[in-house]
């Protein structure tokens, strides 16, 4: 394997941003002493496509602290920190991973990431996976199991798994409470008005924002623009989420109705498609569309592009649409991750969780692989209280405790009025 990163004298910077984010992420700072003295990976390779943010630098530290080899290579071409690969491959850590890849190059460092030979695939979005089922089956009989990040590798996973296609298991850690409930929320909520604001200078108080999903990350995103004083539309398929949203206060239509009166237009579905060339059509002057999905394939930029008589980029991360009508409409970070491609990512604070989730569940898959079935599990409940104990006691608060008569109460049938 080779390192193919842009520049290796960005490693002292990135290394300043890695201790700053290792400060703010005390529960795995404690795994990660627990991983150096029980070494539960060692000699495990894993191979892992994941945002190459200072975030992710930590958990890498953490499988390798616990004896793990990994290679790491970016889950998004646009999400990379280039200081940050420096710094892991001045460390030593194998790193496929540049800022501004194209397609090709990004399938050509995921190709030589998989070189490590895997036993453990990690993933922010399932890419390595369908690489290795697709491509690289003589892979498969080594993997003990994977685990994935993201809401859109675990629908893609299940689809593998419903069609019988998936030939290893793989922890959802996704799905985890301390995973969804806080970074989906939280971090995407902060994390992709932080990237529109930097892209834009935006200001959302009075302004029609269209958030398209109502899932955690839609819930984030629809409440953090609500709290700046946003007008929050939103527009979801499913009837209980749009209920919820309705409860919750906003207003909610379909794209057909949305795509008239916003000012700004947010993605948050793992779903194709989602604003296409009829809701271009009738947008407003000046309307701005971006996606904080995994995959840039919400907005139908193909469509629009058909649709333009001109495209310009008018600065970073800012592509500039004329119609024939006369208005312009504008699309940031080229469809792709908008809190990744023009801001950090997620805080520090919570992606603590979220990957304690992920090392733990690593350690959980070498341990338990050969009783595990080929399909998506959740994460071990163990687990996620475990991670959800450790960010309490670093964060100082005390939970209250069960006594042993309230205890025999919540498992008897006997008592009652």
């Amino acid at each position: 394997m080779k390192n193919i990163i842009k520049d290796i004298s960005l490693a002292g910077a990135g290394e300043r941003r890695i201790e700053w984010a290792r400060r703010h992420m005390p529960v795995l700072e404690k795994i990660k002493s627990e991983f150096a003295r029980e070494k539960p990976l060692d000699g495990i390779n894993v191979a892992a496509c994941l945002h190459v943010t200072v975030e992710t630098a930590n958990l890498i530290r953490v499988l390798s602290a616990g004896g793990a080899n990994v290679a790491l290579t970016g889950s998004n071409p646009l999400s990379t920190q280039d200081d940050v690969a420096a710094a892991l491959a001045n460390d030593g850590i194998s790193v496929c991973a540049f800022r501004g890849e194209s397609d090709a190059e990004y399938h050509a460092c995921l190709e030589e990431a998989l070189k490590i030979g895997p036993q453990v695939t990690l993933d922010d979005g399932a890419d390595v996976i369908a690489t290795v089922h697709n491509d690289h089956p003589e892979y498969l009989s080594a993997v003990m199991g994977g685990c994935e990040e993201t809401t859109t590798g675990v629908v893609r996973l299940r689809a593998m798994a419903a069609e019988g296609a998936l030939k290893y298991p793989v922890i959802a850690v996704n799905d985890a409470e301390t995973k969804m409930m806080f970074d989906n929320r939280y971090g995407t909520g902060q994390s992709t008005l932080h990237g529109i604001m930097n892209a834009t200078n935006f200001l959302f108080a009075g302004k029609t924002v269209v958030v398209v999903g109502y899932g955690w990350c839609g819930r984030g995103v629809a409440a953090r623009a609500k709290g700046l004083g946003a007008n929050v539309v939103i527009v979801e398929v499913e009837p209980r989420k749009a209920l919820e949203a309705a409860m919750d206060g906003f207003r909610v239509m379909p794209m057909r109705d949305a795509a008239r009166i916003g000012d700004l237009f947010i993605t948050v579905t793992g779903d194709i498609a989602v604003i296409r060339g009829e809701h271009f059509a009738v947008m407003k002057d000046q309307a701005i569309v971006c996606n904080s999905g995994h995959f840039n394939v919400e907005l139908d930029l193909e469509e629009l592009k058909g649709m333009a008589t001109s495209t310009t980029n008018v600065k970073e991360n800012v592509d500039e649409y004329r119609m024939p009508d006369g208005r312009t409409l504008y699309v940031l970070a080229e469809g792709r991750l908008i809190n990744l491609s023009a801001a950090f990512g997620h805080p520090p604070e919570v992606m603590d969780m979220s990957f304690a989730n992920q090392a733990l569940c690593v350690k959980y898959v070498v341990e338990n692989h050969a009783h595990l079935s080929n399909s998506v599990h959740g994460v071990p409940t163990a687990i996620d209280k475990r991670v959800a104990m450790l960010k309490l006691s670093a964060i100082g608060i005390e939970v209250e405790q069960l006594t042993p008569q309230q205890e025999a109460y919540l498992h008897s049938w006997t008592l009652g009025t």
